[in-house]
């Protein structure tokens, strides 16, 4: 049974985990919140790099002050033991009277297992309290259980006609200082950045999350078909300080990945589709590597590509007040689409002013 406060208390839970998006992977990102006479007592979130969990960080705070209060959690406390003893145990040992969780944990070692321990041992729990939102929080982490994808943000950022570059490829810059350091935080709330072949060759970019002060930087993410990019780009330079994973044809020959390899790179064997890298094989590769959160960059071939796919979960459309014409170059390949009621439908959740340019967030319908 839920409580007058719980939505209040949840909803500072899951401010707390969106902090550790793109800093936790493989991880969920969870936030925890001890309540004690209707005051905070505790709080915490899943550390940097996956442990301790939000629930131990919270109770370490908290104390004595546990005993007889209630603990909200965005996501079902854990019941195996892993690296650490299970975050259930640990609720139950610091004698807290109720426990009230946002969704339920599909991970098989989970699934319901911890609210059993917590319920066997004179808990009381209760499910359920903004619960959407937590599994849209949580909706990579899940992808990741599963094996099929991580949440995927696309990232655009054109003229006011969607074009990305003038016909002679200058691109840079379409948008502004203040927009490209809001793609920055962008980058740093997500496991990895990820770009097509097209771009890593045009562009030869980092990637990186700079001017943020971040200790763990993204995985830097390429889909390139045959692997035919530059050997001598920045991001390979510095492969073997930030990670960088290219997704490739599974029947490439295995000298050419040997060679990526020995630069530093993990090549990920990925089914193809037609003359191009499947992306959902890409996606489902992803997961399995541990990512939750993918924020793609493009190009124009790679972002067609997801959303016919239906793969774009969320799309942020940085816009500039500057017109290219026709001969530039789109935002977006061509898709196929013969028909409005193909095309991929998103619902708009934010819409403002970015220094000159505009920001436009939406997400899949």
């Amino acid at each position: 049974m839920s409580h007058p406060d719980d939505s209040r208390f949840m909803a500072l839970a899951l401010t707390l985990g969106a902090w550790g998006q793109g800093r936790v992977w493989p991880n969920p990102a969870v936030g925890c919140v001890i309540v004690a006479g209707g005051r905070i007592v505790g709080r915490g979130r899943t550390a940097d790099g996956g442990r301790p969990h939000a629930e131990v960080v919270a109770l370490a705070q908290a104390g004595p002050l546990a005993e007889g209060a209630t603990a909200y959690v965005t996501l079902e406390p854990c019941a195996h033991h892993g690296h650490t003893p299970p975050c259930a145990e640990a609720l139950i040992a610091s004698r807290v009277a109720r426990v009230v969780v946002a969704c339920t944990d599909p991970d098989p070692r989970v699934a319901g297992r911890g609210i059993a321990k917590l319920e066997a041992a004179g808990i009381t729990v209760t499910t359920g309290v903004l619960e959407a939102q937590a599994r849209r929080d949580h909706a990579g982490f899940f992808g990741k259980v599963a094996g099929t994808a991580p949440w995927v943000t696309l990232k655009l950022a054109s003229s006011v006609d969607g074009r990305i570059a003038t016909a002679t490829g200058e691109s840079q810059w379409i948008t502004g200082p203040d927009a490209r350091r809001m793609v920055h935080a962008m980058r740093a709330r997500h496991d990895a950045v990820m770009v097509g072949a097209g771009t890593a060759r045009a562009d030869d970019p980092m990637l990186t999350v700079r001017g943020m002060g971040v200790t763990r930087q993204p995985v830097r993410v390429v889909v390139s078909r045959r692997l035919d990019l530059p050997t001598d780009s920045a991001m390979i330079r510095s492969a073997r300080e930030v990670p960088v994973w290219l997704c490739h044809d599974a029947d490439l020959e295995a000298g050419v990945v040997a060679e990526w390899q020995e630069r530093g790179a993990l090549c990920l064997p990925c089914a193809m589709q037609g003359q191009q890298v499947d992306p959902a094989s890409v996606l489902a590769a992803l997961a399995g590597q541990g990512l939750t959160r993918v924020f793609c960059e493009g190009g124009g071939g790679l972002s067609a590509a997801l959303l016919v796919a239906g793969l774009v979960d969320e799309l942020v459309v940085f816009g500039a007040g500057l017109v290219i014409g026709a001969e530039g170059t789109p935002a977006i390949a061509a898709m196929g689409l013969d028909r409005l009621a193909e095309a991929p439908r998103f619902d708009l959740i934010e819409t403002r002013a970015v220094g000159p340019d505009t920001i436009q967030r939406w997400r899949r319908r």
